[in-house]
């Protein structure tokens, strides 16, 4: 079998979408979280990080320059990284079930190496 090959273009679009989707789906998290203090303490962190990495990510496709790109992509790893964090902290703290978000860790995982190997390239390249 043949691996098929997608252009940069089409893979940044893909990854838009994708850091769109976990963004929408991070705000459903915080909508169904209890009206505790830390609940939406913790909600509040998670929703600003993972609509900055979504957000960022189209400063990224924008970038003038290498340097410009790494530095942009280095705010998309580390806000989505800081995400995934934050949605740990509501499973850890007994606020949502680990089986409510394993899915939800597990696109931000992909994403989060996927994004670091492309941030890796370009500070290599």
């Amino acid at each position: 079998m043949v691996p098929v090959r997608i252009d940069k273009g089409e893979f940044a679009d893909g990854v838009e979408k994708r850091l769109k989707a976990f963004m929408l789906r991070c705000v459903q998290v915080f909508r169904s979280l209890p009206p505790s203090f830390e609940a939406q303490h913790f909600g509040k962190q998670l929703l600003r990080c993972a609509s900055s990495s979504a957000a960022n990510y189209r400063a990224v496709r924008r970038a003038r320059s290498q340097n410009e790109f790494f530095a942009k992509i280095s705010i998309v790893v580390e806000e989505l990284d800081e995400a995934l964090f934050w949605l740990e902290t509501l499973i850890e703290t007994t606020i949502i079930p680990e089986t409510r978000l394993s899915d939800l860790i597990d696109e931000g995982t992909q994403l989060l190496r996927l994004l670091a190997k492309s941030r890796n390239k370009a500070k290599n390249a």
